[in-house]
């Protein structure tokens, strides 16, 4: 009676072996670091990228060791977190580049053969850990200025129909469209036509003589309408990239009329995140001008590859756009019948149609693949009273990616190919999978966040835990004796195997989530009571001890699994109503319940089997 089959005692140290292996990271505490990488996935960092940097950190007096170059970054270790900011801005000021990304980041001090193992340390919380704050501004005049060049070929395609002949139609300060006629009465249609078609522009006439004007712009209303809709596109955007990089629990959210605050707690690789977030990348699809289009209709464009660059140089694409990349429900990676990469693309309906209507009239035409890539880099302007500030300039990188022959018209599926490499493949796929920005934007601030609740918080939560489990501890040693000690050892291991199993998954531990633990403490002890207790009753019953011993831990199994399964729902509705620090307490405490059922009731009767199990007792020290 009261023995364990030799299986069953292997499963438990496995799973307990397990548990301290995957553990284990968590003693590593990580180093702070600065992190350079290419603003494209498919840049190489060399060697000669991390000597300037050290050079620039060594003359600034910056304390730093450990540079490593890897396949797609640099990273040089710190001394203090204090001189990771101050490391950016010197490494920043001596690369001089836009292509570089030069971001924060913690590096692993995890060992290798725990890393190859797949064994990595549990993520904190912005309140435990901090993490990266960035606060982006949306460039909302480019969407203003978008909207008015599709109003300004609109505008001219109406006149034309109408027949109101114009001597130019332009736009002007990218906020005004002038149209411009030679008589009265050809203006007067015009406005006629404007009116009725485009009742949202403001209409003003102007001019004399031969040369009358209708200068058209938009109310304070429609671009305030426009703006509120690039921000909120731009919002959802950031939440679908910052879900496709796997963050846990990250705060993107708007800040005033045209900013945006992204917070990412635990993040260990800022660059990959500042790249992904920031990057505004889109694409467009044009026919390729014939030989004799307009000057004014077509423009010219550089092939992104620099193979290609170099036999081909760039061709002449039209203006007019057939879709954009707002168009895409889904991209995937996949690769051509040669083996190199491509990414398959999915439309919405009304971009299969457009895509449709323009290949089915162009069959034997080529059709271009633009890549749009909007840069920012900080510039001192200095004003008429002497007075330096900093402003943000936009540079547009627009590059063909192909140029590639309609074999037949094309629907809501097709693919892009001339892709230089799989990263690169998959960056793209990402970037338009996760949604195109309505406007571009850029970084007006990134810093460290520490505990956001504070130091002295965060050392009473973590005293919490201590001060609870040095309670229990003693509690289980002077009322139960020999079965305490069992329980002891196997709430000790329970925590082991809570960190352990939140590793895995990569769950994030929030000060909320401490409060889970405490919790848990309590919980995991309270099923041995319940077995103890019932292993009294049954000695007081005139029950032999092994008798009792095995009638307690059988007798009391359903009332334990009935309590926690109920714990258990609750915890998972909590998690699925709540949000931020609610999600936090309910996943420790989920996993905490489901550990503790596992240490309360198989390891503390292993060890109880171990102690009296197969042997002649007469008393129990109970």
């Amino acid at each position: 009676m009261n023995r364990y089959p030799i299986w069953k005692y292997l499963l438990i140290l496995i799973v307990v072996a397990l548990g301290f292996l995957y553990a284990a990271p968590n003693l590593y505490k990580p180093d702070p670091a600065v992190q350079i990488s290419g603003q494209s996935s498919a840049m190489e960092i060399g060697e000669g990228v991390l000597e300037r940097a050290q050079k620039a950190l060594d003359e600034a007096g910056i304390e730093h060791f450990g540079g490593e170059v890897g396949d797609k970054a640099v990273l040089l270790r710190l001394d203090s977190v204090e001189d990771q900011l101050p490391a950016k801005r010197v490494i920043q000021e001596s690369l001089g580049h836009s292509d570089f990304v030069v971001a924060l980041n913690l590096a692993s001090t995890t060992p290798d053969w725990l890393s190859d193992l797949g064994a990595s340390p549990m993520k904190l919380g912005l309140d435990l850990a901090g993490g990266v704050h960035f606060l982006m501004e949306v460039d909302t005049n480019t969407i203003v200025r978008t909207n008015m060049e599709g109003y300004e070929q609109d505008v001219k395609a109406k006149l034309r129909a109408a027949d109101a002949r114009y001597r130019g139609v332009d736009l002007v300060d990218e906020r005004e469209i002038v149209a411009r006629f030679r008589t009265e009465e050809l203006r007067d249609k015009a406005v006629s036509t404007m009116r009725k078609e485009f009742p949202q522009l403001q209409l003003t006439e102007a001019g004399s003589g031969d040369n009358l004007e209708v200068r058209a712009t938009l109310g304070d209303q429609e671009i305030k309408q426009l703006e509120d809709y690039a921000v909120s596109q731009n919002l959802t955007t950031l939440r679908n990239r910052v879900n496709e990089l796997g963050v846990a629990e990250p705060i993107v959210q708007r800040q005033g009329r045209n900013r945006i605050v992204v917070e990412l707690p635990g993040v260990q690789d800022t660059a990959e995140a500042k790249r992904i977030i920031g990057k505004t990348a889109n694409l467009e699809y044009r026919m390729e001008a014939r030989p004799d289009t307009l000057v004014t209709n077509k423009e010219y464009f550089e092939y992104r590859s620099e193979q290609q660059r170099q036999a081909y140089g760039g061709a002449w694409l039209e203006r007019k756009v057939i879709i954009k990349g707002d168009r895409v429900t889904d991209a995937r990676v996949g690769y051509d019948e040669s083996g190199f990469p491509q990414v398959n693309i999915t439309l919405d309906a009304r971009g299969g149609e457009l895509m449709h209507r323009a290949t089915w009239k162009n069959v034997g035409r080529r059709m271009g693949t633009l890549f749009i890539e909007s840069r920012f880099t900080p510039e001192t302007v200095v004003d008429a009273e002497g007075n330096e500030t900093v402003v943000q300039k936009r540079t547009d990188v627009k590059k063909i990616i192909s140029l590639a022959t309609v074999q037949s018209a094309l629907g809501r599926q097709f693919r892009i190919t001339g892709l230089d490499s799989p990263a690169e493949a998959q960056e793209l796929a990402l970037l338009l999978r996760a949604g195109a920005l309505a406007a571009p934007m850029y970084f007006v601030e990134e810093r460290v966040i520490g505990p956001s609740l504070g130091a002295d918080n965060i050392k009473v939560g973590v005293k919490s835990v201590q001060i609870g489990l040095i309670g229990v501890l003693i509690f289980m040693l002077i009322f139960y004796r020999v079965f305490g000690l069992a329980a002891n050892i196997a709430l000790a291991v329970n925590l082991v195997l809570l960190v352990a199993v939140m590793s895995i998954l990569g769950a994030t531990l929030t000060l909320p989530g401490i409060a889970g633990i405490v919790l848990t403490v309590g919980m995991a002890v309270d099923a041995n009571v319940l077995i103890f207790s019932r292993i009294r009753e049954e000695l007081r019953n005139g029950m032999p001890p092994q008798t009792a011993i095995s009638a307690g831990f059988d007798n009391a199994y359903s009332t334990i699994v009935d309590a926690n399964i109920t714990t258990l729902i609750v915890a998972v509705i909590l998690y699925a109503i709540g949000s931020g620090p609610v999600q936090g307490f309910a996943v420790t405490l989920s996993i905490g319940i489901l550990t503790s059922m596992f240490s309360a009731i198989m390891g503390t009767r292993a060890l109880i089997n171990l102690f009296y199990g197969g042997r002649r007792v007469q008393k129990l020290w109970i």
